[in-house]
């Protein structure tokens, strides 16, 4: 089953609290750097990765180094996608936590680079994202750490999750944790498994600010 999750559309500034924690505080954070856009109009972070575009080789990779893939779908004059990097990926911990369990691949919803499926089909990013149905950017696709060699389903069949549109900061770093932790597996709304994981932190004496 696809589990697809809406779009939530406002940010805040925070500070920090551990694993996943984002919490409301007075604390000044120390930004890291904007990023500029490419010849392409989208925004690219120094540390998404540069590959082949062979998904099926950059789950591997990704695997290798004991993280899982993740496709960013972005596009010319998204201002959604805007404040993703202005804001979310501008904040350490959310920077530090993707990177350390994530293989970040850049998509363009309008390119023309060649991608190769993983059922093997090869064809433009435009008409992979035909192929995934993707509407709204950003869309983050998230796939699973390996793919079996028999198994010849197409990228959008074999993802465990997508998160469309733009999300504060404590959801969106919390997406990555729903899908490291699995919890689609035991509670399928994303929102619900939010709401548990604030409540969680709350516990141990940190104060999150959710909305």
């Amino acid at each position: 089953m696809k589990r697809y999750i809406a779009a939530l559309l406002l940010a805040v500034f925070v500070a920090f609290g551990g694993d996943g924690a984002i919490a409301a505080s007075n604390k000044t954070v120390e930004l890291l750097p904007e990023v500029e856009l490419n010849e392409e109009g989208v925004y690219v972070q120094p540390w998404f990765q540069e590959t082949f575009l062979d998904l099926r080789e950059d789950m591997a990779d990704a695997k290798a180094e004991g993280k899982q893939l993740v496709l960013i779908w972005e596009q010319r004059g998204c201002p959604y996608c805007r404040e993703m990097h202005r804001v979310n990926l501008r904040i350490p911990e959310v920077v530090d936590y993707i990177k350390a369990n994530f293989y970040v691949v850049q998509l363009n919803l309008w390119g023309d680079r060649e991608v190769t499926d993983t059922d093997g089909e090869v064809l433009s990013e435009k008409k992979l994202a035909r192929k995934y149905r993707i509407q709204f950017t950003p869309t983050l696709q998230y796939f699973p750490a390996e793919l079996k060699d028999d198994d010849k389903r197409p990228g959008h069949e074999v993802e465990y999750w997508r998160l469309l549109g733009y999300w504060k900061p404590f959801h969106f770093l919390n997406s990555f944790v729903y899908v490291k932790r699995k919890g689609f597996d035991t509670q399928p709304n994303f929102q619900r498994w939010l709401q548990t994981r604030a409540e969680e932190l709350e516990a141990q004496g940190k104060e999150v600010k959710i909305w």
